[in-house]
């Protein structure tokens, strides 16, 4: 194996829960178990997928990418939940 990993390979390397959390959405969204959703606060249509909880890797908050980042730099209080995340399984 090389020693000069990509900076995503590292990332994966040095994060296995939220890796294999990322797997699951990515596998139950394929599958049909769970549907993107649009962004709770704003309504876009392009989303991620937002983890709280990576013990709970299918309960996620679907987010813009300008939301998403604004929460993890501001912290889970920018965006309260509103009502249940999604949830599957």
């Amino acid at each position: 194996m090389s020693t000069n990993k990509t900076r995503q390979a590292r990332w994966r390397s040095a994060n296995p829960q939220k890796y294999d959390a990322h797997k699951a959405v990515c596998k139950a969204m394929r599958s049909g178990k769970l549907e993107k959703q649009h962004c709770e606060v704003c309504g876009a249509s392009h989303v991620d997928a937002h983890h709280d909880n990576y013990d709970k890797p299918l309960n996620v908050r679907w987010l813009c990418r300008r939301h998403h980042i604004q929460l993890h730099f501001y912290g889970a209080d920018m965006f309260p939940l509103k009502g249940k995340a999604s949830e599957a399984g």
